[in-house]
């Protein structure tokens, strides 16, 4: 078993896909270590399994060999309803598009996975209430993400991936569908929320927005070329 500190922990994890009949290799061999309130950039060009890897970290797909344990729990192993589960009480995901219900306001969006995690009444919106507190939209509870601007949509999405307090915050891309000024305010609010005990995992193909992590694991064909703490000269991976 891992470190009672590490949150995430991968060994040897390839991924294989047959693409009618020839075998595409996303991930070969990939040895990775994640502790708990780590904030961790993931870059690489596109092909070099940093998404494959996002994947299986968010419970979305399973390694082709290798074992992959999650908070202590063999990820790697489990059937599809074990990784539903997990997924909703160990995964806050943010995506590029924010992927929020527009007839919905806030509140609601961000009480949805609430919902799926059978909170009820009074005790979902006092969880919603306070996530959106925490990224700054204590004010915006009743609007529309249509009445929002593109960083308060993203940080609603933010305040959904909150609300069930996860193990993990998993964002990919989560700036790339805002003004480089917006951008660099969602990247400081990830920072206070790790400074405030999450762990946040992000996937990024900007090298400034990989800098506001405090680690950048960079991939190149399947597997890791580098781990260095962010800012410091690339170091050798496995």
């Amino acid at each position: 078993m891992p470190p009672a500190a590490s949150l995430i922990q991968m060994e040897g994890i390839t991924r294989t896909y047959d693409m009618g009949g020839t075998e595409v290799h996303a991930l070969r061999g990939v040895d990775l270590e994640i502790a708990a309130n780590e904030y961790v950039a993931v870059m690489g060009p596109s092909g070099s399994g940093k998404s494959t890897l996002m994947n299986i970290i968010g419970c979305l797909d399973v390694p082709t060999a290798g074992a992959y344990r999650l908070n202590g729990q063999l990820a790697s192993d489990m059937d599809d309803d074990e990784l539903a589960r997990i997924r909703n009480e160990e995964i806050g995901f943010v995506f590029q598009t924010f992927n929020l219900l527009p007839r919905s306001d806030a509140l609601r969006n961000v009480e949805l996975p609430l919902v799926y995690a059978g909170v009820t009444g009074t005790g979902r919106r006092q969880r919603a209430e306070q996530a959106l507190e925490a990224v700054g939209l204590a004010d915006r509870m009743s609007h529309r993400p249509n009445e929002l601007s593109g960083g308060q949509r993203q940080r609603v999405a933010i305040a959904r991936a909150l609300a069930n307090e996860p193990s993990i915050v998993l964002a990919d891309e989560p700036t790339g569908a805002l003004d480089s000024r917006t951008g660099i305010e969602i990247m400081e609010l990830f920072g206070r929320l790790q400074e405030a005990g999450n762990t946040i995992i992000l996937v990024t193909h900007e090298e400034h927005i990989a800098a506001c992590a405090r680690r950048v694991v960079r991939f190149l064909d399947g597997r890791v070329e580098s781990d260095a703490a962010a800012g410091d000269p690339p170091a050798a991976g496995g």
